[in-house]
């Protein structure tokens, strides 16, 4: 791997400076919703994948327990798992590598990878992107929370509700087709019966399996219809 700015290194950092930048909003919404700077920190450092992260303060915010926020963080992150296999099998990373390019499995190094078309830059645009977007998201995130460590009650400034706007924010733009809109209506209105009626947090985890089963009919109609 050379240090040359090539097509894929661009493609890499460029997201990078996009998506890092985001963690500044991290950041303030997780101080908001009552967690320390450097607990903030710790799970930009330790969980590192958005969605995740913005589900983890959602139910925090929402006077969800710890075992359901990592609950839901955990769900979201199984894509980075499915991601990882197949990368594995496109970039061929020695044993020695795998576990710190597991780290850095998220969408944006993903992306960056699977859009070229040379080896040698798939392995350039993971490494750009997922190291690119870790040193940003991180340094940004410990900014937020600092600011919103400041700010004090998020109630005074509306932002108690903000943690799950901004997980919206991210979701939105993946609902791309038919199905997927339908899939997230039906986890939606999954979520709003059981708000009432269950302890915080419990409304993401039923949604998820709503979620995961909806997707598996989806999948079997498709075999069928093949």
């Amino acid at each position: 791997m050379t240090g040359r700015l090539t097509p894929a290194v661009r493609m890499g950092l460029s997201i990078a400076a996009a998506v890092g930048v985001y963690g500044i909003s991290f950041g303030a919404l997780s101080a908001a919703a009552g967690l320390s700077v450097w607990q903030t920190s710790a799970l930009s450092l330790l969980m590192f994948t958005g969605g995740s992260q913005f589900a983890f303060i959602a139910v925090i915010a929402g006077g969800g327990t710890g075992a359901a926020a990592w609950a839901a963080a955990s769900l979201l992150g199984v894509r980075n798992g499915v991601y990882g296999m197949q990368l594995k099998a496109l970039l061929r990373p020695s044993r020695r590598v795998i576990p710190l390019m597991a780290h850095l499995t998220i969408d944006e190094s993903m992306a960056t990878a699977s859009a070229q078309d040379d080896h040698d830059e798939r392995v350039r645009g993971f490494w750009a992107g997922g190291v690119g977007v870790f040193v940003m998201w991180n340094t940004f995130t410990l900014i937020g929370a600092l600011a919103g460590n400041a700010i004090g009650d998020p109630g005074r400034w509306g932002l108690d509700g903000a943690a799950v706007a901004a997980f919206l924010g991210l979701l939105w733009p993946r609902l791309k087709g038919r199905d997927p809109i339908a899939i997230a209506v039906i986890a939606a209105v999954a979520t709003i019966a059981m708000v009432p009626t269950v302890e915080p947090g419990i409304p993401v985890l039923i949604a998820a399996a709503v979620t995961a089963l909806a997707w598996l009919i989806r999948r079997r109609r498709g075999r069928g219809a093949a």
